[in-house]
């Protein structure tokens, strides 16, 4: 048994019609065209053929605007690592990283890589959550600064803790002796 499927009044195609009209957001105006298509009568298969739209987005943004209206089609993904420093701040960042190394802003003490000679990538998350109180999700946008700023990024030596230095010495005394 089918379903009685719920049509759009006149008003309701023209708010549509304006609204793909004003729109400049390819995603938006896909929706705006879909629903409006559906909401005049046309069948799934030609509205996914117009629109390269599938049929289950179809069906959820009609129950959106059905439910919400126009503000129901809205794009609500979420955005990605965009920038959340300003041009001005890496400008900044850029002469504080060639003014001083990891060990004067982070402490002798801190816990990375390199002895606190150059900037690595976990030097510099820290330094950009402290002086910016940003934090990125990604390395890569971390990497991606570090160039920015004039540096190369080069990926630190791992030393274990639980190496001897007395052995590591010893042994390359030993292959000294043996070439």
């Amino acid at each position: 048994m089918s379903r009685k499927r719920s049509r759009l009044t006149q008003a309701e195609r023209d708010e549509l019609g304006a609204a793909y009209d004003g729109c400049r957001d390819g995603s938006t105006r896909t929706r705006y065209q879909a629903v409006r298509l559906y909401g005049s009568g046309y069948r799934e298969e030609e509205i996914s053929e117009i629109t390269r739209c599938s049929r289950s987005s179809l069906m959820e943004w009609w129950r959106s605007y059905r439910h919400e209206g126009l503000p129901g089609l809205a794009d609500k993904r979420v955005g990605g690592n965009r920038a959340k420093l300003t041009p001005e701040q890496i400008e900044e960042l850029k002469e504080r990283l060639h003014q001083y190394t990891p060990a004067q802003v982070l402490g002798p003490d801190h816990p990375g890589p390199g002895e606190g000679n150059y900037w690595s990538i976990p030097d510099l998350q820290a330094v950009v959550k402290h002086w910016y109180q940003v934090e990125y999700r990604s390395q890569t946008t971390y990497r991606t600064l570090l160039h920015l700023c004039g540096f190369s990024y080069q990926r630190s030596e791992k030393v274990y803790r639980s190496r001897s230095e007395a052995a590591v010495i010893a042994f390359e005394e030993e292959l000294e002796k043996n070439s």
